[in-house]
């Protein structure tokens, strides 16, 4: 992972650049503080102060550094992400302004996946200077959990296999206490058939498995609500015996991106001795193609009971996800949330931008909403529709994988989904991209976290850190 804990220090008057912030409408006041020269340079930048726009202005033998922001009064996430991505090494300081929310894009505007190639063009460190010390940690925390799921999911499927995945969760336990406990290739028939059922056909160093990790804050107590984490790990989809074509199957070392969510988010809540007993569930497969692969017309057993008709063995992650929410349902929870690269159908509907988000209650769907929108990362929800339910009727098992028509993919998932959680349970499904497929100053290209500080924000709202 990147290594950021060092770009943001405590102002202790040391030397820096200055960075003047402005905006596309106060930028002629702005200029009208700058010398001739100072406002050609910037007109030779074509820098007129629009949101993102980074303009370097001599200042004698030195230079200091313009950014353009939406409001400089209310930094975003992401609005220093551009001076972090383009600016020289160096130290900064803001003129007349805190970074705020500011430093999570500073941070994640460093990221670079690095594990097969160094960055030829990296500039070298960004170092920001900050008065804001207490809530340093905070951010420093959540750009590392962003960039952890950056690493998991750019990761190829070779080596971010099942095995590769367990020996994350392993580390992750060790580091805080928890306890794990994995069951894998054909002991999976008796509690996990259809995590079985879908990863059986993969070569032995990439059995299927599922991953249970469990944690208690310290000084917990039994009476603390039981919290769920549910993370699809397909380590890599080639759509089984319903093969997906070439371009559709490129991106597919991503469908583990549920998983990689979790674990960050898991991280997060232990880091912060949030008051909840933890479970953490990943059902970890290869969607291979070989003798055992399963069928389109199999009936596979499942651990609640329910009998399910294959109809596409390419909707293979709500079977595994089945297997795991109905286990993550006997624990009693106060609430579980999963996190799983389900459909394409949501990103047609939301574009690449969004994580859709599927709630059965109303109050928990809203407090997640304003979760996002405090902290850049908004859900955009879909709805579960009882209407949808006859979408998944089969004629010879009590429900199929997949429906026959186009309509309303992505909800008629998130309906399989909900008969395999327990009755009344709080319950959040976010199906999400966990790619980038342009960058943004603060967002690589390439993996990335949706929806995951929308579920942190609300968490230590409804746990208390």
């Amino acid at each position: 992972m990147t290594d950021i804990t060092d770009l943001i220090q405590p102002d202790r008057g040391q030397d820096a650049v200055t960075i003047r912030l402005t905006t596309s409408a106060g930028f002629e006041d702005f200029a009208k503080t700058l010398s001739a020269g100072q406002r050609a340079s910037l007109a030779a930048q074509k820098f007129e102060g629009g949101a993102g726009q980074v303009g370097i202005v001599p200042e004698g033998d030195a230079f200091f550094a313009a950014g353009g922001v939406s409001d400089p009064d209310n930094l975003s996430s992401y609005c220093l992400a551009a001076l972090a991505e383009k600016l020289p090494a160096g130290t900064y300081r803001l003129d007349g302004a805190e970074a705020g929310a500011a430093m999570f894009g500073w941070l994640t505007a460093h990221y670079n996946f690095t594990r097969y190639k160094d960055d030829e063009n990296a500039a070298g460190p960004r170092v920001l200077l900050t008065e804001q010390v207490g809530r340093l940690p905070g951010y420093l925390a959540e750009a590392e959990a962003e960039m952890l799921v950056r690493d998991l999911v750019n990761t190829p499927a070779e080596d971010m296999g099942p095995a590769a995945l367990e020996a994350e969760i392993e580390k992750l336990a060790k580091a805080h206490g928890a306890e794990l406990s994995v069951t894998k290739g054909d002991s999976l028939e008796q509690g996990y058939p259809m995590v079985h059922a879908v990863g059986r056909a993969a070569a032995r160093h990439h059995a299927p498995r599922i991953m249970h990790l469990t944690w208690s804050a310290p000084g917990g107590k039994e009476s603390d609500p039981v919290l769920a984490l549910v993370g699809k790990g397909v380590c890599f989809d080639t759509g089984g015996l319903n093969i997906k074509p070439g371009g559709g199957m490129r991106l597919m070392k991503k469908d583990m991106g549920g998983a990689a969510h979790v674990i960050a988010l898991a991280g997060l809540i232990m880091a912060a001795g949030l008051k909840v007993r933890l479970h953490v569930l990943v059902p970890a497969v290869d969607n291979a193609i070989s003798g055992p692969a399963f069928r389109p017309g199999d009936v596979l057993d499942s651990r609640k009971g329910l009998s399910v008709e294959i109809h596409n063995t390419d909707a293979e992650g709500r079977l595994i996800l089945g297997d795991a929410l109905t286990r993550a349902s006997e624990e009693q929870p106060d609430l579980i949330i999963d996190f799983a690269t389900l459909t394409g159908a949501a990103r047609i509907a939301l574009g690449p931008d969004y994580a859709a988000m599927m709630a059965r209650k109303d109050e928990t769907a809203q407090s997640l909403i304003e979760a996002g929108k405090a902290n850049d990362d908004e859900p955009w929800r879909l709805p579960l529709p009882e209407a949808y339910r006859d979408y998944l009727k089969s004629d010879i098992a009590d429900i199929v994988n997949a429906q026959s028509n186009p309509y309303a993919g992505a909800s008629v998932a998130g309906l399989f989904l909900d008969r395999f959680v327990g009755e009344g349970v709080d319950w959040v499904h976010f199906d999400t991209f966990a790619w980038r497929p342009y960058p943004k100053p603060g967002r690589s290209k390439g993996g990335t976290a949706y929806g995951l500080r929308a579920a942190w924000h609300m968490l230590k709202e409804r746990y208390g850190a």
